[in-house]
């Protein structure tokens, strides 16, 4: 794995690009925790196996195919390297053919249609726009344009009233909930893990 030499590159195309290009065609990196350690309460939030998914800035993280594998079959996954998603689409168009890959921008998923999907995932995409800043409680002005911009877009494009963004992450409730509140939405908070904490933020539109 190609780590970067400054954190900032973790909020670039270019990195990501470069970092999967370069990458074994098999390889797998994910943030956080895995579906196996969230997978009760993904259960519990998304009972209906048949609710159309968008995992926002998937990578090559084994999340979407262990979900679809728990037998959730309708999801789609965006993330803006073309060369992660050509990798991913070759991966799986086999033994996971109704799942979907799309190159795309998660601050700009104009391609999607409003109230289009149930439920929207992020795990780690948002915490990498803001790897620009090493301050968090006073980030730059495009970082917190960046981050609304990706929440907006997953608003939009969640059905109303029980469309259902999760989005698992470190960051502590004081750092993120500025990202996270919407007029006409409910914001809720979940800290799991044990010795170290992370967050489950459930955002109902």
């Amino acid at each position: 794995m190609a780590l970067p030499q400054d954190n900032k590159e973790y909020g670039t195309k270019e990195y990501w690009d470069t970092r999967y290009a370069l990458e074994p065609s098999d390889a797998t990196f994910d943030w956080f925790k895995s579906y196996a350690d969230l997978k009760p309460h993904v259960r519990e939030l998304v009972p209906d196996k048949a609710a159309r998914i968008l995992i926002l800035g998937c990578g090559n993280s084994k999340f979407s195919e262990e979900m679809y594998d728990d037998g959730y079959k309708n999801i789609v996954n965006v993330d803006y390297s073309s060369v992660v998603i050509r990798q991913m689409q070759e991966r799986h168009a086999s033994t996971r053919p109704e799942m979907q890959w799309k190159e795309m921008d998660v601050r700009d998923m104009s391609l999607f249609d409003d109230a289009s999907f149930d439920v929207a995932i992020d795990k780690g995409t948002m915490d990498a726009m803001m790897t620009s800043s090493s301050d968090v409680w006073n980030p730059p002005e495009q970082v917190v344009q960046d981050c609304i911009a990706e929440v907006k877009e997953v608003l939009r494009v969640l059905r109303k009233p029980s469309g259902l963004f999760l989005y698992i992450t470190f960051g502590q409730p004081h750092f993120r909930r500025r990202y996270l509140s919407f007029p006409n939405t409910v914001l809720r908070v979940k800290e799991l893990g044990e010795m170290f904490h992370y967050y489950m933020y459930i955002v109902t539109s």
